[in-house]
């Protein structure tokens, strides 16, 4: 049983890592214009990470906050299918929201990068 939970939250993980990305791909794609114009007016490669990543950064804070605070709640529910831990072992829920922000954060890298990369010419009369 522990295998196929293990099976399984891995998956959600994986899952959780392509639908980050996929968001936040489409997120650069529809501020491709902006992108261009702020590199045209002489923005750095840098500053283009940090807005992206940013912006990425809002939505993982309030999906973490959210998904705690879900969880506190769903666990009262649980609590009879939890075997050697509390309701609210602090060392999982620290360990659950550390392996999240890590995929979030690569699944927001790809996309940052590639707004980086962004030609300020081809970003302008891109429609």
């Amino acid at each position: 049983m522990a295998v196929l939970s293990g099976f399984f939250g891995g998956l959600a993980l994986l899952l959780t890592a392509i639908g980050l990305y996929g968001v936040i791909a489409y997120g650069v794609t529809l501020r491709t214009h902006e992108i261009g114009i702020r590199m045209a007016l002489g923005a750095q490669r840098s500053s283009i990470l940090r807005l992206v990543m940013r912006d990425a950064a809002i939505v993982l804070a309030i999906g973490v906050a959210a998904g705690l605070l879900g969880s506190l709640w769903i666990t009262r529910l649980a609590k009879g299918l939890l075997f050697g831990l509390t309701p609210n072992d602090p060392s999982t829920l620290a360990l659950a929201i550390v392996a999240l922000v890590g995929v979030a954060l690569v699944a927001t890298y790809i996309p940052a990068c590639r707004a980086m990369k962004v030609d300020p010419m081809v970003a302008l009369r891109y429609e």
